[in-house]
């Protein structure tokens, strides 16, 4: 929905046509990049946030504020897009490579090494890292509400529940807090995400950093405001579930982790 422009009038009618036209393969294109990337990358993501929150405080035994948080996810989001960057190009490109709505490549890719390969080849290290600072621009903000989100639900939870002491608090309030971690991601970064979409699936990889404004002035002046919202729906609502597990496993497994020391 966010390259196809008009070509679908809402999430029902891209998924139908997508099903017609592709089948239901066609509802998994793009997914082995990031099922491949998806351990790397959070793995580094929150590394990264963590080391940012103890670069703050000096101190694991502290919590930090919220403002601190937010300024820990933001930079664990730059951290990130070293990894996210090219996962989400490969992602992008075997997502829309058949749809008739954009101007697609001659050549249809087998998988995310093939499409790798071939923009290694044409394009050097600029086709693998395509879009990176597209990415940086969506994953600051994005991973700032991320984080602030989630710990903002989780010490209301705890206040609540378990007397201030969010250790005390089970899957369920912590998977609910994720959610609400998720929902603030794509609310603070959605109209960048689009830019970066539309940035890599364009037929070349940009030069310098002026590339994210052209697009977003293409965008406007072809879709208007709305365009910066497509697909806005189905992400927030694929995000609930994944965002509350994502959370919920990394709490409980780090609960376990220093309950073992």
């Amino acid at each position: 929905m966010q390259i196809g422009g008009a070509a679908f009038s809402g999430p029902i009618d891209c998924l139908a046509r997508t099903v017609r036209s592709e089948g239901i393969r066609g509802l998994y294109k793009g997914m082995a990049s990031p099922l491949a990337g998806c351990a790397a990358v959070n793995s580094l993501l929150f590394w990264a946030y963590s080391y940012g929150k103890f670069a703050q405080t000096g101190s694991l035994d502290v919590t930090p504020t919220l403002g601190q948080i937010a300024i820990a996810g933001a930079g664990a989001g730059v951290v990130n897009s070293i990894l996210a960057s090219p996962v989400e190009l490969i992602k992008v490109r075997l997502q829309v490579q058949n749809s008739t709505s954009i101007a697609a490549s001659a050549t249809l890719f087998r998988g995310p090494v093939h499409l790798a390969t071939h923009l290694a080849q044409q394009f050097g290290m600029r086709g693998i890292m395509w879009g990176f600072w597209a990415t940086v621009a969506r994953e600051v903000p994005a991973y700032a509400a991320f984080y602030t989100g989630f710990e903002f639900t989780k010490r209301r939870f705890a206040q609540a529940l378990a007397g201030g002491d969010s250790s005390k608090l089970g899957a369920v309030p912590l998977m609910c807090s994720g959610s609400v971690g998720g929902i603030c991601y794509w609310t603070a970064c959605y109209p960048l995400d689009v830019i970066k979409s539309r940035v890599q699936n364009a037929a070349a990889p940009p030069r310098g950093l002026g590339y994210i404004a052209s697009a977003a002035k293409d965008i406007m002046k072809e879709q208007g405001v709305k365009g910066f919202f497509r697909g806005y729906t189905p992400s927030v609502v694929r995000s609930i579930p994944a965002a509350g597990v994502t959370f919920a496993t990394y709490e409980l497994v780090m609960r376990a982790l220093n309950d073992a020391k």
